[in-house]
């Protein structure tokens, strides 16, 4: 597919405001879906830390003015080496009615301002197609020299499966299946110090009629590619999506989008719930103990999850990026018209922020004032 590139990018900002949510105040108002710019808001003093004073914003891509596809819907990653955004689009749906809907590879170079960092003046984006044996592609993260995909399969049982890709190079199957039972459709991983895959598995391939019926439970499940150790590691969820590793190595938070009806619709009486677990060594296995609910958020469910450097966990929500500090107390919002639906963090203190049809990039501390341009 041909490359688009985009230059004249501009750079807004938005005061952190503090939320009230006290009886009779109006002050919580939403964005509407439409709205083109980004505002945060302040749950606690302790964001400032987080946003500072005012957050700088871009709107990177829109695909509002064209064909209006979902482009920016899950997996983002960003390689910094190579100063590129990979992010997974959500399903699109065939011109044929015969054929299942695809899932398209976004890839975004950037070209920096030398003497600006901070500052973009140009981006390449090419959408790729994945390749035939590893279709489906959701979630993703830096893995070796390349990215780690989460293929959630077809209709075909034995598809799917974790899939490492280096960089301008054909996948290679890492896992395909749980000892010959394949997975439902995969969500998310992340990989630990010692090179353990952690990873999400559940049941929305199905719900979605791109993959058969599920042979397992929904569950998270922890890879050892050097000895081959396969083991589930935590269950008891309704639909596990997001997963994150917090920056001690000792926690893990998954995130649990029962909430979510296939029709996309919401349940308020069902989870959608960030949950911690710590992790231990048992006879020289990992496991997870302690399971205990982190965070419900706000709105929407948490489709994704992310942990900065001093262990602040950030959530895609319906809302926006919901934030928390790392003993889960609600520190505030980077409200997102529409929504939020994947994240990742990039370089000088920025997060790339998936909205479906629009890809925005936010400052989340106060950026050296040489480095704005």
């Amino acid at each position: 597919m041909a490359s688009v590139t985009k230059t004249g990018f501009t750079t807004r900002a938005s005061p952190n405001q503090a939320a009230d949510f006290r009886p009779g105040s109006k002050s919580d108002t939403k964005l509407p879906p439409n709205s083109d710019r980004i505002v945060v808001k302040q749950y606690h003093p302790g964001f400032v830390s987080v946003v500072g004073k005012e957050a700088e914003w871009t709107l990177i891509l829109s695909s509002d003015d064209s064909s209006r596809n979902p482009f920016f819907h899950n997996g983002c990653v960003y390689v910094l080496e190579k100063n590129e955004l990979y992010v997974m689009s959500d399903l699109l749906q065939s011109t044929s009615s015969s054929k299942l809907p695809t899932i398209l590879i976004s890839k975004i170079s950037f070209e920096r301002d030398s003497e600006h960092p901070y500052t973009i003046n140009e981006i390449q984006w090419m959408k790729l197609r994945p390749p035939p044996s590893m279709p489906m592609p959701a979630g993703a993260c830096r893995y070796k020299d390349g990215i780690l995909y989460c293929s959630q399969g077809i209709t075909i049982s034995d598809s799917g499966g974790l899939w490492y890709m280096p960089l301008g190079k054909p996948p290679i199957p890492i896992l395909t299946s749980y000892f010959g039972k394949p997975f439902n459709s995969i969500q998310s991983v992340v990989e630990d110090p010692e090179g353990g895959l952690w990873f999400t598995d559940c049941s929305v391939g199905f719900e979605q009629e791109i993959r058969p019926k599920p042979q397992l439970p929904n569950q998270v499940y922890r890879f050892d590619p050097k000895t081959g150790d396969l083991r589930v590691v935590a269950d008891g969820f309704t639909r596990p999506m997001g997963i994150a590793l917090s920056p001690d190595d000792n926690t893990i938070y998954v995130t649990d989008t029962g909430a979510a009806r296939p029709d996309r619709s919401i349940d308020p009486t069902r989870s959608a719930t960030i949950y911690a677990f710590d992790i231990t060594e048992r006879f020289g296995s990992s496991f997870l103990i302690n399971r205990r609910v982190f965070a419900y958020v706000k709105e929407g469910v948490p489709t994704a999850v992310a942990c900065d450097s001093f262990g602040n966990v950030f959530a895609a929500c319906g809302d926006g990026v919901e934030v928390f500090s790392p003993g889960g107390m609600a520190l505030g919002l980077i409200e997102v018209p529409g929504g939020c639906t994947s994240l990742c963090f990039g370089r000088f203190g920025e997060i790339f922020i998936c909205a479906k049809q629009r890809l925005w990039r936010v400052g989340l501390e106060p950026i050296p004032r040489e480095f704005l341009g």
